[in-house]
């Protein structure tokens, strides 16, 4: 597995991933990054992941071209597939996203799957607000989730 580090405007990302595609995107936090046993420092591996990270948060780009490969049960691939329609700059409920995956009374399951993304910001699960309208739960935490609505325009102060 290839890592890098890049900087962001919600702080700094860990960038993880292989031929088969990027497995990983980790936020900092207040927990140190543990890099696994037989991680290697990428050369140049991970540059398009990190140049279509900048044009995001500069507002130049609103869909993402990544081959990603995040390892998940066939339920979480299939809430991360259903993350992906979501466009930029809306937003959904775990709701209408359990509806859009033909399993409405999965709510809390859509929820715990959209939790464990392990690719966030490109897999966009801070498009997914409560029912009520609110910003809930986010593994990068609310104020970040907020940044990135606001940046796409799906949120105002």
């Amino acid at each position: 597995m290839l890592y890098r580090y890049h900087p962001s405007p919600i702080g700094d990302l860990l960038l993880a991933g292989d031929e088969q595609g990027l497995h990983l995107l980790h936020m900092d936090s207040a927990q140190p990054w543990e890099l696994a046993q037989g991680w290697y420092p990428a050369a140049h591996q991970l540059d398009a992941v990190a140049r279509q990270l900048d044009e995001y948060f500069a507002g130049r780009r609103e869909r993402f071209e990544v081959r990603l490969a995040p390892r998940g049960t066939a339920f979480q691939r299939e809430v991360w597939w259903a993350l992906q329609q979501i466009p930029y700059g809306t937003t959904t409920s775990y709701a209408r996203l359990a509806q859009s995956i033909g399993r409405p009374r999965a709510i809390r399951a859509v929820g715990t799957a959209n939790g464990a993304n392990p690719v966030a910001v490109i897999v966009p699960c801070h498009r997914v607000i409560g029912s009520d309208g609110s910003l809930t739960g986010f593994a990068g935490g609310l104020e970040r989730k907020q940044q990135l609505l606001q940046l796409e325009g799906a949120w105002l102060i």
